[in-house]
């Protein structure tokens, strides 16, 4: 195992958040987690690889939609526990809504929420679920 991911301080469940931001651009795409196993596959393989908390398996962005993330750097924070990862988001979508990025409802001055942006795909057929 590579030093630099047996340095990272992982929570209780061996996880460290990974927050995915558009090295273009800057737009925070994603929060996904990620443990010691998915962080090395992604510094090797440069595609971005999380550790799925719901399905309890690892998954690499995109393989089912297309939307692949290719790595281009990796930072982490000065407690070493928390990943920000720059890529170049293929296909243009991050979100398995079909948005751009999971952050696209927007809280309002009155607490109200508003969507903002446009979907990129409909999920429906691109999941076939």
């Amino acid at each position: 195992m590579l030093e630099i991911v047996k340095k990272m301080k992982y929570d209780a469940n061996g996880l460290i958040p990974a927050i995915v931001q558009d090295y273009k651009d800057g737009t925070v795409l994603m929060v996904a987690y990620m443990n010691a196993a998915s962080l090395e596959q992604t510094i090797k393989t440069k595609k971005a690889t999380f550790w799925s908390r719901s399905r309890n398996k690892f998954w690499i962005k995109g393989e089912e939609s297309g939307n692949v993330q290719k790595v281009k750097e990796i930072y982490y924070d000065c407690d070493s526990d928390c990943i920000l990862i720059k890529v170049n988001q293929i296909g243009g979508a991050a979100c398995h809504t079909g948005m751009r990025s999971c952050f696209y409802t927007k809280i309002t001055s009155t607490g109200n929420s508003k969507v903002v942006g446009k979907k990129l795909f409909d999920p429906q057929k691109v999941y076939k679920k």
